[in-house]
C-alpha cells in the first residue's frame, strides 16, 4: 500500500489528494480480495484493480494527511475530470470519458506536467528518485490502457460523463446556494433514446457500503428492478438531503420518470441495505474484540446481504452461545482433517486423531462424526453452495403450509379461532400466496392460533446433495469410500441442520417483508386518495357528529372555514318535530343548504331523519343536500393540544363537528392535523412494522401538501411544517416571522426566517406560493412604490441577488430593503426559484410579460410558440431539460387560483336514502370507494353496511385509463358504478361487481 501515498504526496501541486478510503484499508484486516471494494467507484462500473500493489511497502501513510487540500482545479472539459479521476483515486480508475482514445494524451501529458513540477519543486533532487517517478508513470499509462480494454467489454448504459465537471462544480458551491444556474437541471437527457444522465457518484457518498464485498448499487437494482444508473442517482439524491417531493417535481431527468410510490420502495430497500451493513460492521467489530475473526468467518460476513444470513453466520459467535458442532470439532483440531479430505483424501489417516482420554477423539466414529460436522458448517456457509441452491428453489414447487395448532382450543377464544378458519387447513405455492394471507397468517401464529412451515420437495435435496458430491464438494483426488461416505453424511447433515432452516427463515421473512411493504404502500395510496379528494369551495356547511344519548352535535362553518355556529339537537330522543325547527331556523339563518354526516354511531339514523326533510322539501325555499363523510379520527383530533389550540374554550364533542364539515370544505388542511394510522383507510396496519408505516405515512402526507402548494401568507403551521424541506421547528419559526414582519412578499424572504437555511430554501421554496392578488393589494395600500401590474422578476435583477447573497447579521440598506420587499410574479406558480432566469429568457421568447400569467393571452402565445418550435428544440435553445422546460409551461399557463385537486373525485351529495331491504341480486348502484385491501374494495352504496367487491372483480378493462396503475387499485373517495352478485342479510355482507369508474 506504500507507493500510493507517495504518488499522491508527488502529484500534490496538480490534483487533490483525498484519499478518503485510506483509514479504512489501514483499519481492515480482510483479505486482499476484499480490497477491491475500496477504490472509488462509479455508479454500474466495477473498478478493475490495479496491479501496482507490491511498490506499496516503500511509502509512509503518514505523508497522506499532509496534502493540501482544494488544490484541484477542475477544467471545463471531459479532459480535466478524467486526469481528476486518475490523480485522486488510490488506484489507477479510468473514467468514462477515457474510453474515447483521443483523451489519453491529454492525461499522459498532464501527468508528465506533474512529474516537471515535482523534479523542480524538490530542494535536493536525486536520480533514483526520477526513476522512480518515470516507473510509475509507465506503470499508470500501461494499466490505463488495460483499463480501457476491459471497460471495452462492458454492456452497461452508456454515460455522458462530459457533463461530470459541471456535477463536480455543482459540489464545490453547494453550500451558496447558488440557483440561478444548477447543473442538475442544465444536464440534457434523452432517456428514452438510451441515453440517461448520470451523476457522478463521490466515494466519500458511499463510505459505507464500500466495505461489504458487494455492490450497493447493483443490489438495490436487483432488488428493485430499476436500472442501475437510476439506482445511482437516486442514492446520491438521497445522500444530499433531497425529499421525495422535490425530486419527483424538479429531477424527473434523473431518476427516469419514477412517481412517488417507486421512490419510497427505493428509499426503503436502501435502508434496509445500509442497515444489514452497519450490522455486519458492528458484529465484525464484536468478533475481533473477542478473537474469534478468522479470514473465511470475515468473508462469509462481508457477503451477507440481509439479516437472515447473517444470522445464520454470526449465530456460534454470540456471547453466552455453547459453540456449534463444527466450532467443537475444531477446537480438538480436525480442521486439519476435513480440509485434508477434500485437498489429498489418500494421505488422510484418521485413525490417526484418535486420543482415548479425550472426550470426542476417544473413538473412530467420534472423530468422523467431528469432521463431518466441519464439513457440513463449511458447505452450509459457502456463498456459491448457497447461491446454488436458492436457484434451485426458484425453479420448484415451494409451499407454505398452515394448521390449527393443538394447544389453541385450550387457550384461545373460539370466536378468534373462526377468525382464521380459511387458514387451519391451507396450503399455497410461495409464488403465488397473496400478501393479506400471509399477514393474516403471521398474526395467527403469532396468536398461537396456528402453526405454519415452509415445505421443500425431496427433489431439491437429492439434486443439491448430487450436485455438492459431483461438482462444489468433490473431492480433488482420489477419495476411499469410507471418507466418501463422511462426505455424502456431511452434505445431508449440512442441508437438513443447517440450510434447510435458513431457506425457511429466508422465504418466510421475505414473504413478511413484502407483505408488509405491500400493506403499508396500499394504506399509503388510499391515504392520497383521501388527502387529494376534491375541496368544495364557497358553501357554507353544515357539519354534524351524530349521537343517541348525548345528541347530534352541529357546527355550521363559513366558507372561509370560520366557525359560525355550535349547537346540540336531540334527534333520536322523541324530540325530532321540535329539533327539526331549530335546524331549519339555523339553515335560514346563515343560508347554509350543505349537511355534512358523520359516520359514527347512529350515523344511519341521522341520514334518514334528514333524507326524510328533504324529501318532504321541509327546509324549502333552501334546496338542502347531504353527504356521509368518514369521521376516523375526529374524536382524537378533538382533545388534542392542536385541536385545543385552534378552537379554545370549545366543547371538544363540537370541535368534532367542526372537523367533519371542514374534511369537506378542505380535506387536505384538516386531515394534516390527524396522525395518519387514525384515519382508517389501512390494511393489518396493526401487524407491520411501526417506524415503516410512519415513515411511508409521513412521507405520502408531504407529498400531498407540497403537491397541492400552500399559500404561506395564510395557510397554518400545522400544514406548513408538511412542506418538504420543512419541520415542526422550521414552520413555526414562518409564522412567528409572518407575525412580527407582516407577510412575505416573495419567496426570498424565506431566507432570512431562522433555522431555514439554503437546503431548506431549495426544498421547500417551489412548493409555496405567494398570491400576487393579495401582494398588489398590500402594495397599494401601502404605497410602497410603483409595485403594480407589471412587475419584473425581482431575482433577476442585481440589486435582488445583492440582497439574497448579503451575509447573516449583516445590516441591510433602505436600498436593499426595497428591492428584497419588490413582488415576483412567478412566485405564484410551481416554477423553482433556480429555473426563474431559464423562465424569463422563455418568455422573452414567447414575447409574454409577467403579469400575463396565467391569463388565457400567456396559454395562446405559449401554445402557439410550442407548436412552431417544439418543446425539445426549445429546451435546447434554453440549455435545459424538457422536464424543467414543462413545468416552467405548466407554470406560466396554470391560472393564480389552480388546484390540481379539482380533477380528483367529489364528494357524493344525495337527497334519499336506501335500505338494505330494498337491494336485490342484480340491482346496479352508484357508490362511493370507502377503503381498498389487498384482496378487495369496500364501497359505500349508501344501505349503512358496506358492499366488498372482491379483487378478482377488478380488470384493467373496467378501469378508466387514468385510473389503470400498476396495482389496478381504487382509492378512498372514488365513485363507482356496481352490480350486486350476492346479499348475506344474516351477517350483513354485500358483494358487488364493478361495473366501471365513475
Amino acid at each position: 500500500m506504500s507507493s500510493l501515498p507517495r504518488r499522491a504526496k508527488v502529484k500534490v501541486q496538480t490534483a487533490e489528494p483525498k484519499d478518503e478510503f485510506s483509514s479504512l484499508s489501514e483499519s481492515s484486516s480482510a483479505s486482499e480480495e476484499d480490497d477491491k471494494d475500496d477504490s472509488a467507484w462509479e455508479p454500474q462500473k466495477k473498478v478493475p484493480r490495479n496491479p501496482r500493489q507490491p511498490v506499496r511497502k516503500e511509502s509512509k501513510p503518514k505523508r497522506v494527511p499532509r496534502a493540501k487540500k482544494n488544490a484541484l482545479q477542475i477544467s471545463d472539459g471531459p479532459e480535466g475530470v478524467a486526469v481528476t479521476e486518475v490523480l485522486n483515486s488510490s488506484v489507477a480508475v479510468t473514467d468514462d470519458a477515457l474510453e474515447d482514445r483521443k483523451n489519453k494524451p491529454v492525461t499522459v501529458q498532464t501527468l508528465k506536467t506533474a512529474k516537471t513540477k515535482r523534479k523542480n519543486s524538490a530542494q535536493s533532487p536525486s536520480a533514483p528518485k526520477t526513476k522512480k517517478l518515470k516507473a510509475v508513470l509507465k506503470v499508470e499509462e500501461t494499466n490505463e490502457t488495460s483499463s480501457i480494454r476491459s471497460e471495452s467489454h462492458s454492456t452497461e448504459a452508456p454515460s455522458t460523463s462530459t457533463l461530470w465537471a459541471g456535477a463536480c462544480k455543482k459540489e464545490e458551491d453547494e453550500d451558496d446556494c447558488v440557483f440561478g444556474q444548477p447543473p442538475l437541471k442544465t444536464m440534457k437527457t434523452e432517456t428514452s433514446q438510451g441515453q440517461p444522465e448520470r451523476i457522478l457518484a463521490n466515494a466519500s457518498d458511499t463510505t459505507e457500503e464500500m466495505e461489504m464485498s458487494w455492490d450497493i448499487v447493483q443490489v438495490l437494482s436487483e432488488r428493485t428492478s430499476i436500472e442501475p444508473w437510476v439506482c445511482a442517482n437516486i442514492i446520491r439524491l438521497f445522500n444530499d438531503d433531497n425529499t421525495i417531493p422535490f425530486i419527483v417535481r424538479y429531477r424527473k431527468e434523473l431518476i427516469n420518470n419514477l412517481d412517488a410510490d417507486y421512490l419510497r420502495e427505493v428509499q426503503q430497500t436502501l435502508e434496509e441495505l445500509r442497515a444489514v451493513a452497519k450490522k455486519v460492521r458492528s458484529t465484525i467489530q464484536k468478533i475481533k474484540k473477542e478473537g474469534k475473526m478468522s479470514e473465511c468467518l470475515l468473508r462469509a460476513l462481508l457477503n451477507c446481504k440481509s439479516f437472515e444470513e447473517l444470522e445464520h453466520v454470526s449465530a456460534p459467535y454470540k456471547t453466552g452461545s455453547k459453540g456449534t458442532k463444527a466450532q467443537r470439532a475444531r477446537q480438538l483440531g480436525l480442521e486439519e482433517a476435513a480440509r485434508t479430505l477434500l485437498e489429498n483424501p489418500g494421505v488422510l489417516n484418521l485413525l490417526s486423531y484418535v486420543r482415548p482420554d479425550v472426550k470426542g477423539l476417544s473413538a473412530l466414529q467420534d472423530i468422523e462424526t467431528g469432521v463431518q460436522h466441519i464439513l457440513a458448517d463449511m458447505i452450509a456457509k459457502d456463498r456459491e453452495t448457497l447461491d446454488f441452491i436458492r436457484k434451485l428453489c426458484q425453479n420448484r414447487y415451494i409451499s407454505i403450509q398452515s394448521s390449527l395448532a393443538k394447544a389453541s382450543s385450550k387457550k384461545v377464544n373460539e370466536k378468534d379461532v373462526d377468525k382464521f378458519h380459511l387458514y387451519q387447513n391451507f396450503s399455497c405455492n410461495i409464488r403465488n400466496i397473496q400478501h393479506h394471507q400471509i399477514l393474516a397468517i403471521n398474526r395467527g401464529e403469532n396468536l398461537k392460533i396456528l402453526t405454519v412451515k415452509v415445505n421443500i420437495p425431496d427433489g431439491v435435496k437429492n439434486e443439491f446433495c448430487r450436485w455438492c458430491i459431483q461438482n462444489r464438494w468433490r473431492p480433488r483426488r482420489f477419495a476411499r469410500p469410507e471418507l466418501m461416505k463422511i462426505l455424502h453424511n456431511s452434505v445431508d447433515d449440512s442441508f437438513k441442520r443447517l440450510i434447510y432452516p435458513l431457506l425457511c427463515r429466508e422465504f418466510r421473512a421475505k414473504l413478511t417483508s413484502d407483505a408488509e411493504k405491500e400493506s403499508v404502500m396500499m394504506f399509503g395510496r388510499n391515504l392520497r386518495q383521501l388527502l387529494l379528494t376534491s375541496p368544495v369551495p364557497g358553501r357554507t356547511l353544515m357539519g354534524v357528529d351524530p349521537g343517541y344519548r348525548h345528541g347530534c352535535k352541529l357546527a355550521i362553518i363559513s366558507p372561509t372555514s370560520q366557525i359560525l355556529h355550535t349547537d346540540v339537537v336531540y334527534l333520536h330522543c322523541g324530540r325530532d318535530f321540535q329539533e327539526a325547527e331549530k335546524i331549519k331556523r339555523l339553515l335560514l339563518n346563515f343560508n347554509c343548504s350543505t349537511v355534512v354526516i358523520g359516520n359514527g354511531t347512529a350515523c344511519r339514523e341521522t341520514e334518514a331523519y334528514f333524507a326524510d326533510l328533504i324529501m318532504k322539501n321541509y327546509f324549502a325555499p333552501l334546496d338542502v343536500v347531504y353527504c356521509i363523510v368518514s369521521e376516523a379520527g375526529a374524536s382524537i383530533y378533538s382533545v388534542s393540544p392542536e385541536a385545543n389550540k385552534e378552537m379554545p374554550g370549545l366543547d371538544p364533542n363540537l370541535r368534532s363537528a367542526v372537523s367533519i364539515a371542514r374534511r369537506v370544505q378542505d380535506p387536505l388542511a384538516e386531515l394534516v392535523k390527524i396522525e395518519p394510522k387514525h384515519i382508517g383507510v389501512g390494511m393489518y396496519q396493526h401487524d407491520v412494522s411501526p417506524t415503516l408505516l410512519k415513515a411511508t405515512l409521513d412521507s405520502v402526507v408531504e407529498e400531498c401538501v407540497s403537491f397541492v402548494g400552500v399559500d404561506i401568507n395564510i395557510c397554518s403551521e400545522v400544514l406548513l411544517r408538511h412542506i418538504a424541506g420543512l419541520n415542526a421547528n422550521r414552520a413555526k419559526n414562518i409564522i412567528e416571522w409572518r407575525e412580527k414582519n407582516g407577510p412575505f412578499i416573495n419567496r426570498e424572504q424565506l431566507k432570512k426566517v431562522k433555522g431555514l437555511g439554503p437546503k431548506s430554501f431549495q426544498q421547500c421554496a417551489g412548493f409555496i406560493r405567494i398570491n400576487q392578488e393579495y401582494i398588489r393589494k398590500l402594495c397599494s395600500s401601502q404605497q410602497t412604490g410603483s409595485a403594480g401590474p407589471n412587475l419584473g422578476v425581482a431575482m433577476t435583477s442585481p440589486a435582488g441577488a445583492e440582497v439574497a447573497n448579503e451575509k447573516p447579521g449583516k445590516k441591510k440598506s433602505k436600498t436593499a430593503a426595497n428591492v428584497t420587499l419588490k413582488p415576483d410574479p412567478l412566485d405564484q406558480t410551481c416554477i423553482h426559484p433556480e429555473s426563474y432566469g431559464i423562465a424569463t429568457r422563455f418568455l422573452s421568447f414567447i414575447g409574454g410579460i409577467p403579469c400575463e400569467i396565467g391569463k388565457p393571452e400567456m396559454q395562446q402565445k405559449i401554445k402557439s410558440f410550442v407548436e412552431k418550435e417544439g418543446i425539445e428544440k426549445t429546451a435546447e435553445r434554453l440549455q435545459t431539460t424538457v422536464h424543467t422546460l414543462q413545468i416552467i409551461i405548466d407554470g406560466l399557463s396554470q391560472p393564480e387560483s389552480f388546484d390540481f385537486r379539482t380533477d380528483f373525485v367529489k364528494p357524493d351529495f344525495k337527497r334519499s336514502i336506501v335500505s338494505l331491504k330494498d337491494l336485490q341480486v342484480g340491482t346496479v348502484l352508484t357508490g362511493k370507494v370507502e377503503n381498498a385491501t389487498l384482496f378487495g374494495i369496500f364501497v359505500d352504496i349508501g344501505v349503512g353496511t358496506a358492499g366488498l367487491i372482491p379483487i378478482r372483480n377488478i380488470t384493467e378493462a373496467k378501469l378508466s385509463k387514468t385510473k389503470k396503475r400498476r396495482s389496478l387499485g381504487l382509492g378512498p373517495g372514488e365513485r363507482v358504478e356496481v352490480q350486486v352478485l350476492n346479499i348475506d342479510a344474516a351477517r350483513s355482507r354485500i358483494t358487488l361487481d364493478l361495473l366501471r369508474v365513475l
